[in-house]
């Protein structure tokens, strides 16, 4: 995906700016958040003012908090989701906790999502590049996702881990693209 976080306005985009602009593949488990900076912004400013006409701001907000890898936060501020997207970005959080039962319940909740055709052919791309990664392609399926890093981040470095964390930032982008609009 051609990732562009001007697109969701100045603020956003000098946020995201603070560690790759979107291009940051996260880690298969959430860590400690990795800025202080972000987390700083993060913290002063409200999701309505960030993403002002969107259903449920807290949802793409949750995303930039996931995105530095702030797990409380972003679990705070999406807990009692109201939207599907909402319900999405629950999901990863519990995925990268990790948590994979919690996960599957959440997906259950999202059902099919909107970005889930762009993000199987994100995957498929992804796939070809890592050979040895073992992920069945086609309609994209969330919970075999979540099996595929639950395996993937027990081989450190291994293909299988790679191309997880790949898919995951490709999910991560199509997601925040997705409930970041207004709809």
């Amino acid at each position: 995906m051609d990732f562009d976080p001007t697109k969701y306005g100045p603020e956003v985009a000098r946020i995201l700016a603070m560690d790759g602009n979107g291009q940051q593949c996260a880690p298969l488990v959430c860590g400690p958040c990795r800025s202080q900076e972000a987390r700083r912004t993060l913290t002063a400013h409200k999701s309505a003012n960030l993403f002002p006409g969107v259903r449920e701001p807290e949802a793409p907000m949750a995303g930039l908090w996931l995105y530095f890898s702030c797990f409380e936060e972003a679990h705070n501020l999406i807990d009692d989701p109201k939207t599907h997207d909402g319900e999405f970005w629950h999901a990863i959080l519990h995925r990268q906790e990790p948590d994979p039962g919690n996960a599957a319940y959440w997906f259950r909740r999202v059902g099919q999502h909107p970005v889930f055709p762009k993000l199987a052919a994100a995957a498929k791309e992804i796939l070809k590049l890592y050979p040895g990664a073992e992920f069945r392609t086609g309609r994209w399926d969330p919970y075999a996702f979540v099996q595929f890093c639950e395996r993937a981040r027990l081989q450190p470095g291994s293909a299988q881990e790679k191309a997880a964390m790949e898919i995951q930032r490709a999910e991560w982008q199509l997601l925040f693209d997705y409930s970041a609009r207004p709809q």
